[in-house]
């Protein structure tokens, strides 16, 4: 039973990097998970994604590049204004400037560095360094 598709992406994600291939399936697909992986394109951590329809729900074919070191989601969501980011960043990730927050907001889901730019805070999701 799957009960928080973008955990059981981000994981599978994290477990086809750690065991070195190149390529993973993402499954079910949701617009949720690609606006995520998205983000992780933009950021550098995966090559490129593509929607594969298999007459259920889709999925993900996800090429790897190795720069993922790990990855998983923020439960509960907790919500984040946009002076906090510096103490979500010390929770979540080894380092300073290291990886990214990914979070919802009112403008999509973007990375903690485009909602500093934006001056906008919003609902941590997930993690990737």
């Amino acid at each position: 039973m799957l009960l928080d598709p973008l955990a059981n992406a981000l994981s599978t994600i994290k477990n086809a990097e750690n065991t070195g291939k190149s390529t993973c399936i993402v499954k079910p697909a949701s617009k949720l998970i690609g606006n995520v992986l998205k983000v992780m394109v933009e950021r550098g951590y995966i090559g490129s994604f593509e929607f594969i329809e298999d007459g259920k729900s889709g999925k993900f074919s996800v090429d790897l590049t190795g720069r993922i070191n790990n990855c998983g989601v923020i439960k509960p969501r907790f919500s984040i204004k946009n002076l906090e980011f510096d103490k979500w960043e010390k929770r979540f990730l080894p380092a300073k400037d290291f990886g990214a927050l990914i979070l919802s907001t009112s403008s999509g889901i973007i990375s903690q560095y485009d909602a500093k730019v934006q001056g906008i805070g919003g609902k941590l999701l997930a993690y990737v360094y």
